[in-house]
C-alpha cells in the first residue's frame, strides 16, 4: 500500500519551498530508554507503589494508533516491530510506515536509580538490521522487506574531540551497512547531555553546524530520509532550512509539558520550516491518546491553531468524563520543555501571550472533534454535531491513487480530514 510518509516526501523535494505536506510520527520506542516505566504509569490506583502500564498495553495502544491512520511514522524497538510488522502484519494494509530505534546511545540508559545517562553519551547499538528487516541474521535479499525498512539512528554530539570522534566512526559504519541492505534511516541529533558543553546562546548554531558539517562527507545513497532535532527556535530552524532545502528538518518532543507546549511546539516548528515531528512522551502522557494524536494531525494539516486546539481536546475529554491532568488554564500555558530522554537539558520555547488566557468556554461553544473519539472505557460516544470546516470535510472525496490507495500527495487538507474522520468511524464500527 502507498506509504503517506513516501509521497509527502516526494512532494516537499518536488517543491520545497512551498509544499506545506508535514509528517507527523508517534515515536513509542520508549522501552529501550525507560525499560518498565516506558508505558506511563497505569491509571489504576495502588497505595503505596507506582504500578506501570504493561508491555501488552502499550502495545495496544500502537495499534490504535496505527488503525487510526493520523500518523505517518509509529516509530518503536526491534522487539515491537517485531510482534507488530513481522508476525501479526499490521502495516501490510496500512498508509503508515513502521520504523525502529537502530541505536541506542548510552544517555537514553534512564534507568531507576541509574547513573549511565548522566555521563557523556557513548554509542551503542542493541538492535541488528537484518533483525529489524527480516527477523533474524542474514536475510536473503527477498527477505528484507518483510519487517521494518526504516529506522532511527541516534548521535549526541558532547564537544568533546575524543567521544565526538568515536561516534562519527560508529555512525559511519552504521551508514555503510545500512546502505549495503537497503535499510533507510532517519538521524537523530541529541543535544550535548553533559552540563556546559557548549554555551547556551550557542546551541543552536553549534548543533546546525555540527549536522551540516557532518552530512558533508555523506552521499546520497548514504543520506538520512530526514532529520529529528531538538527545536531551537525560529532562528535556528530557519538558518538550516535555508542552508539546504532538501534537508528535511524534524523536531523531537522531550518532556510531557502541557498540551499547549505540545501544539505550539509542532505549529512553531512548522512556521518556520520544519516538515518532521516526531513525540513520545507527549502523546504517551497524554489523557486520551487517540484524541491526542487527532489535534496533532488537524494542526499540523493546519485544521486548528494551538489554542484552539487546546480547547477542543478539554471539550472531548470533558464529553468523555475523563479528567485532564491540568485545569484547561494551566493547559493553555507555554512552558519550558526539557529536550532529553533523562530530563537534563532544556530550551526555551516561544513565551506565553502577554495577554490573560480567555475565560474557559462553555463546551457549547468549544470547537468540536473532528472525528470520533472512543472513550476510555471502551465505549463510542456519538459523534458531536459537526463544525462547518468538518461539514465541508465530509462531503469531499478524497484523492485516490490508480491503485485506489489514498493519495495523500494530492489531498487538500479537507480531504484529508474526511479521509481520518471516515477511517476511525470504520474502526469504531459506526459508519
Amino acid at each position: 500500500m502507498l506509504k503517506s510518509l513516501d509521497a509527502k516526501l516526494a512532494a516537499i523535494h518536488a517543491d520545497p519551498h512551498g509544499c506545506r505536506e508535514f509528517i507527523l510520527a508517534d515515536a513509542k520506542d520508549a522501552d529501550m530508554a525507560f525499560g518498565v516505566a516506558a508505558p506511563g504509569l497505569s491509571p489504576e490506583q495502588h497505595a503505596g507503589e507506582q504500578r506501570f502500564k504493561t508491555l501488552a498495553e502499550y502495545r495496544d495502544q500502537i495499534r490504535q494508533i496505527v488503525r487510526s491512520e493520523l500518523v505517518d511514522i509509529m516509530l518503536m524497538s526491534a522487539s515491537t516491530s517485531e510482534q507488530l510488522a513481522l508476525v501479526e502484519r499490521l502495516f501490510d494494509n496500512s498508509p503508515v510506515t513502521p520504523a525502529a530505534r537502530a541505536n541506542d546511545t548510552t544517555d537514553i540508559h534512564v534507568l531507576r536509580g541509574g547513573r549511565v545517562h548522566l555521563d557523556g553519551s557513548y554509542p551503542f547499538r542493541t538492535a541488528s538490521l537484518d533483525h529489524i528487516q527480516c527477523g533474524h541474521l542474514d536475510c536473503p535479499p527477498e527477505e528484507r522487506g518483510r519487517g521494518a525498512n526504516l529506522g532511527l539512528y541516534s548521535i549526541t554530539f558532547n564537544n568533546d574531540p575524543e567521544r565526538d570522534r568515536v561516534a562519527l566512526e560508529h555512525f559511519r559504519a552504521f551508514r555503510e551497512e545500512a546502505e549495503r541492505k537497503g535499510f533507510r534511516y532517519f538521524l537523530e541529533v541529541f543535544d550535548p547531555n553533559v552540563q556546559g558543553a557548549v554555551r547556551p546562546d550557542r546551541l543552536g548554531g553549534f548543533i546546525n553546524d555540527a549536522i551540516s558539517r557532518t552530512l558533508a562527507g555523506v552521499a546520497r545513497a548514504g543520506r538520512p530520509l530526514f532529520l529529528k532535532i531538538v527545536y531551537h527556535g525560529p532562528q535556528a530552524m530557519e538558518e538550516l532550512v535555508r542552508f539546504d532545502p532538501h534537508l528535511v528538518v524534524g523536531i523531537l518532543g522531550g518532556s510531557a509539558g502541557t498540551t499547549r507546549d505540545a501544539f505550539q511546539l509542532l505549529h512553531d516548528a512548522k512556521k518556520y520550516g520544519g516538515r518532521v515531528a516526531l513525540f513520545g512522551r507527549k502523546i504517551n502522557n497524554a489523557e486520551n491518546q487517540l484524541a491526542f494524536v487527532n489535534f496533532l494531525r488537524l494542526i499540523a494539516d493546519g485544521q486548528l491553531e494551538p489554542e484552539e486546539g487546546v480547547r477542543a481536546y478539554h471539550a472531548v475529554l470533558q464529553r468523555l468524563q475523563i479528567p485532564p491532568h491540568r485545569p484547561l488554564e494551566t493547559d493553555l500555558q507555554i512552558t519550558d520543555g526539557s529536550m532529553s530522554y533523562a530530563g537534563t537539558t532544556t530550551t526555551s520555547l516561544p513565551p506565553a501571550a502577554t495577554n490573560p488566557p480567555a475565560p474557559a468556554t462553555p463546551e457549547a461553544t468549544v470547537p468540536t472533534p473532528l472525528v470520533r473519539i472512543p472513550a476510555a472505557s471502551g465505549s463510542s460516544p456519538s459523534a458531536p454535531p459537526p463544525t462547518p470546516a468538518a461539514a465541508t470535510a465530509t462531503t469531499t472525496a478524497p484523492s485516490r491513487s490508480p491503485s485506489n490507495n489514498p493519495d495523500f500527495a494530492r489531498m487538500t487538507p479537507a480531504e484529508r480530514l474526511a479521509y481520518h474522520q471516515q477511517r476511525l468511524n470504520r474502526m469504531l464500527g459506526q459508519g
